[in-house]
């Protein structure tokens, strides 16, 4: 059985980026994250199998530093 990565759509501050992708780097094997629209702080968190409630605590948490808000994947 192959697990697949979880996607996670949010809409952030843009000038908060580079700290969301320095805090997630300090959880080594949680998430990637990738930018989608820079401009308006569109962002993907790729979520490792098994991973998806602790990386929903952290967004969580961080809610409280900066402005997070979910937001649904891009139509294709």
């Amino acid at each position: 059985m192959q697990l697949e990565t979880v996607k996670k759509y949010y809409r952030i501050d843009r000038r908060e980026i580079c700290f969301l992708k320095f805090i997630l780097e300090g959880y080594e094997g949680l998430a990637l994250l990738s930018t989608c629209d820079a401009g308006e702080g569109v962002v993907v968190l790729k979520v490792a199998p098994g991973c998806e409630a602790e990386a929903n605590c952290l967004m969580q948490a961080l809610q409280k530093e900066i402005m997070i808000e979910a937001r649904r994947p891009p139509e294709t």
